[in-house]
């Protein structure tokens, strides 16, 4: 029997990440691996990287500089996994050569018979063979999550999209969808560990379980299977491609009774000419027309969505259209870059590249905008009630609980941590730009 180890792990990026994460930490825990969070105590450390933005690239080969030291002392390992690990393959260790391992976004289960033959062999390992057979993820132990009564699970894999300047298709390869009774069944071992509310994953949960172009309405089955699970009180899931978002899944919005009322609809763009040359597949005029669906169909529905300003070629006129269409629309929320250049797509060949000080610009103004319009929508909600989760401990205030509205907005309350895990009714009675005020009902 192996004697208990320690590993450590940091990750970059998005929601799948995090998932893998728990996915990585799991098969170690088979491996007598314990998480710390203390690289110093670690035997293993793992950096979980991402490569959808040039400033998460940035922050992961910055830390990657500093724990050359660590790796230095004595027997710790040095893995790389995730999107970076997909794209670079061998080239990190020529950049990094005091790396041990690296392994791309399919490789996670294989990752044990990596670091064994490390040891074996003292020498470092690549695996970012998207071919090969993923298992499936096992529904233990809790520890290796970061919340004892929120999960994410991932449906697919992948994307086949193919937006111009998305890399996502190249470093998690094409779509490939999980059975429906397997997704369900990891719901149920979760909701039997006291989990109250999944959010289902994936790079375009509208595609799931799709061959062709047209959805074929087999994710507003699950989303209705897993309505079923006894124990879970509220389903999520991320993110929708708008172009593939169909009528039967925007009436789950009123059919699925533990749906919660909020969706993110990642525009990127109001303009219709800087769409097309996203290749995003619709027109800001057939966004707008589904946006008008879902709130027929849910008129408390919260939207969110993702917004690129500096795209290549976007002229004033343009970055002026998403201006527009942000009045227009009133998201609750959303989630904004500037654009930058990554490896493979298309767009990275483009011309009429904008400058950096003017994509700075219209950010800053975009941003503005948007502060002034959550704040307001934020601030319609003082004096009503709402039921919300309560997920633990305020990180601003050791005397309150947080918890969210099934719009997905965060709570801070007072009341005592025995509440952890429990929906709660809450009058809101401030409203501030990122989170709301609430009174114990």
């Amino acid at each position: 029997m192996v004697a208990n180890r320690f590993v450590y792990v940091k990750t970059f990026g998005c929601q799948m990440n995090e998932y893998d994460t728990e996915r990585m930490l799991n098969v170690l825990a088979e491996q007598n691996y314990s998480k710390t969070e203390d690289p110093e105590e670690a035997d293993l450390i793992v950096i979980n990287t991402c490569s959808v933005r040039e400033k998460s690239e940035q922050k992961f080969f910055s830390l990657l500089g500093r724990l050359q030291n660590l790796r230095k002392k004595g027997r710790v390992l040095l893995a790389v996994g995730g999107c970076v690990a997909q794209q670079e393959g061998e080239k990190i260790l020529d950049r990094a050569p005091y790396v041990d391992l690296v392994f791309g976004t399919s490789a996670i289960d294989r990752l044990p018979g990596m670091i064994d033959r490390v040891i074996a062999r003292g020498k470092a390992q690549v695996d970012i063979d998207l071919t090969g057979e993923e298992t499936e993820p096992g529904y233990h132990p809790l520890a290796a999550r970061s919340s004892s009564y929120t999960a994410f699970v991932t449906v697919m894999r992948g994307c086949n999209n193919f937006c111009s300047y998305c890399v996502v298709p190249y470093v998690r390869g094409r779509e490939r969808s999980r059975p429906q009774e397997t997704v369900v069944r990891e719901v149920q071992a979760l909701a039997d560990r006291g989990v109250k509310e999944v959010t289902l994953l994936g790079q375009n949960v509208n595609s799931y379980g799709c061959t062709g172009e047209e959805s074929n309405g087999l994710f507003p089955q699950l989303l209705r299977a897993i309505d079923r699970v006894e124990g879970i009180q509220r389903i999520r899931f991320t993110t929708s491609h708008p172009k593939d978002l169909s009528g039967s899944l925007i009436s789950c919005f009123r059919e699925v009774e533990k749906l919660c009322p909020h969706i993110h609809l990642p525009l990127q763009s109001g303009s219709n000419r800087t769409l097309a040359r996203m290749n995003r597949r619709y027109t800001i005029e057939e966004y707008q027309d589904k946006v008008e669906r879902l709130r027929a169909i849910c008129p408390d529905i919260a939207l969110t969505t993702d917004l690129i300003v500096g795209f290549p070629g976007e002229t004033e006129e343009d970055f002026q259209d998403t201006l527009d269409a942000v009045r227009r629309i009133e998201y609750d929320e959303f989630f904004s870059f500037k654009y930058s250049d990554r490896p493979n797509t298309r767009a990275s060949g483009m011309d009429q590249k904008v400058e950096e000080e003017e994509k700075s610009r219209r950010l800053t103004v975009l941003q503005n905008m948007q502060k002034a319009i959550t704040l307001r929508r934020n601030r319609a909600l003082v004096g009503k009630v709402s039921e919300i989760l309560v997920e633990g401990g305020s990180k601003r205030n050791c005397v309150q609980q947080m918890g969210r509205t099934g719009t997905n907005k965060i709570v801070n309350f007072e009341g005592p941590s025995h509440l952890h895990g429990e929906m709660v009714m809450v009058e809101i009675v401030a409203a501030h730009p990122h989170s709301l005020q609430g009174r114990l009902l």
